[in-house]
């Protein structure tokens, strides 16, 4: 017995050593994992991220962020609304065919209630299905942004989503589990092989994807594993333990530059960190201030000369920001050089504006903060408590797991909160729907400007690019009047690697595997 076992252990050595067996296993991670599997339930970057290795979208873009195929091969518009034509020959991770019911099925879950994608395809008013590889979507007057909308919408298998009884996405917000959660089944290159939340999520190499041989990605396999802790991340990169590090802390970034071995990328993002002021409400929840400070725009604007975006640049960001006065980034269309000049920091005025809305001794409110999603959120926040006690404004910081801080804001149970917002349609009708039309479903702040309301409805079907851009920049001058936020800066990415790795950055934050090449 002795014996026979030796011999299967060095059969087993020989086997791992031998190329024909090799793997490249990719080990990487990041501060928070994805809040769900379920394809159409959070509208969060590392959750779209994660989902985006196994699922698929008509149209995807590239670490470039330009638009290309997936598995729509193309697509044209119409008087009534845009037809899709679909790849064919592409299977789900079960076998199952993909067809046009298929996509029928996912956009009509999408648009349901729960789904936090509601917003991007509210325009489509049926579907048609012309055969099974081709879709017409009819829309309310003709959108000139549906391609760029559909980036982040996946497709589900739907006699996989009924055998499993997931015909609705999960509501997250009310803490919802369904198959889905922690099961999928997409067209991707990438297929679920276990999922342990927060702990653990494995993925192996699709061998019968569409695209396979398409992509320079050699990946077989990828283990992700979540680590809240910076230290203990970069600790896990340095040793080896990791090939990736999605979030690395930036004061960090010298040290494992100049690390034999590793490596780090960096890249403007399009995304934009800001506080939300909710000024719909009569009496805020967390303060003791009679009714609502920040019904107020002197409030709101105390609000914002209070932060000294340049101190938090300089001394919690280690220079990897850029201040602003917006909440969408450059590279979107509707930010301009002169909106997106940060506002001033005047403790003095701030002071003199709560003294004649008639807040002399200030008021006290409850930060509420994530602190395992945005570079140094906790620390942001941190920083500006210090900053509003200047002015007499009391905040009470509450930084906890981003689990626990989105339904927060999704069940309107915060008075003020920090928000980062990204723009994966690189147009301003993506930020006025989730965050400024009266009716957005991140619009936590209570915002509503009937004027900015119309905008948002007429832009969805504006094809005069000259008049669209016009009515986008009216909306923005509205907005930034009123300050129904407290932006604070657009992030840079940095993203720490072994030497061993290449992944391309994008401005998005997203991995895209099949663009990851081990050497």
């Amino acid at each position: 017995m002795h014996v026979k076992h030796l011999l299967t252990a060095s059969v087993l050595t020989l086997s791992a050593a031998s190329p024909a067996f090799a793997e490249n296993v990719l080990r990487w991670t990041s501060q928070g994992d994805a809040l769900t599997l379920d394809p159409h339930s959070q509208n969060e970057a590392p959750t779209i991220a994660m989902n985006g290795q196994m699922y698929e979208t008509l149209v995807t873009r590239d670490a470039d962020l330009v638009l290309h195929p997936e598995l729509a091969e193309s697509w044209e518009a119409g008087a009534d609304g845009w037809t899709f034509n679909l790849r064919k020959g592409v299977k789900f991770h079960d076998g199952s065919d993909f067809t046009a019911e298929d996509v029928v099925f996912s956009f009509e879950r999408a648009k349901h209630e729960a789904s936090d994608y509601k917003e991007q395809i509210k325009s489509i008013t049926s579907m048609e299905i012309v055969d099974d590889h081709t879709v017409k979507m009819m829309t309310d007057g003709v959108n000139p942004i549906l391609p760029n909308q559909l980036t982040s919408l996946y497709i589900m298998d739907k006699g996989w989503a009924e055998a499993n009884d997931v015909l609705v996405p999960q509501d997250y917000a009310a803490k919802e589990e369904n198959f889905a959660v922690r099961n999928a089944n997409g067209t991707g290159p990438f297929v679920l092989e276990s999922r342990a939340p927060d702990e653990m999520t494995v993925l192996t190499r699709n061998a019968d994807w569409w695209g396979e041989g398409m992509f320079p990605g050699n990946v077989d396999k990828i283990e992700y594993r979540p680590i809240s802790n910076a230290a203990t991340r970069v600790a896990a990169l340095l040793s080896g333990e990791v090939d990736f590090v999605l979030d690395p802390p930036l004061q960090d970034l010298k040290r494992i530059e100049a690390t034999d071995g590793l490596t780090v990328k960096t890249a403007a993002q399009i995304r934009s960190i800001f506080f939300g002021m909710d000024q719909g409400v009569d009496k805020l929840r967390t303060s003791d201030a009679e009714g609502n400070p920040f019904k107020d725009v002197r409030v709101r604007e105390a609000m914002n000369l209070a932060i000294d975006r340049e101190a938090i640049k300089r001394v919690v960001m280690e220079g990897l920001a850029f201040p602003t006065s917006m909440i969408t980034s450059p590279g979107v269309l509707g930010n301009t050089p002169e909106n997106d000049a940060p506002v001033g920091t005047d403790p003095e005025r701030a002071k003199a504006l709560l003294a004649e809305a008639g807040y002399p001794d200030g008021f006290s409110v409850r930060l509420d903060c994530p602190n395992d999603r945005y570079n140094n959120d906790e620390k942001i926040c941190q920083a500006a408590v210090s900053m509003y006690a200047r002015i007499g404004v009391t905040v009470n910081l509450d930084a906890i797991p981003k689990s626990q801080h989105f339904p927060k804001i999704q069940n309107r149970e915060t008075d003020f909160y920090m928000l980062g917002w990204g723009v994966p349609t690189l147009d301003s009708h993506y930020v006025f729907s989730y965050l400024l039309d009266s009716e957005g479903s991140w619009n936590a702040a209570g915002y509503n400007n009937a004027r900015v309301n119309e905008i948002t409805t007429d832009i969805a079907t504006e094809i005069d690019a000259a008049k669209r851009t016009s009515m986008i920049e009216e909306a923005w001058t509205l907005v930034q009047a009123d300050m129904p936020y407290v932006p604070i800066h657009h992030q840079v990415l940095a993203w720490g690697l072994a030497a061993s790795v290449d992944i391309p950055i994008a401005a998005d934050d997203a991995f895209r595997p099949r663009f990851a090449v081990m050497k």
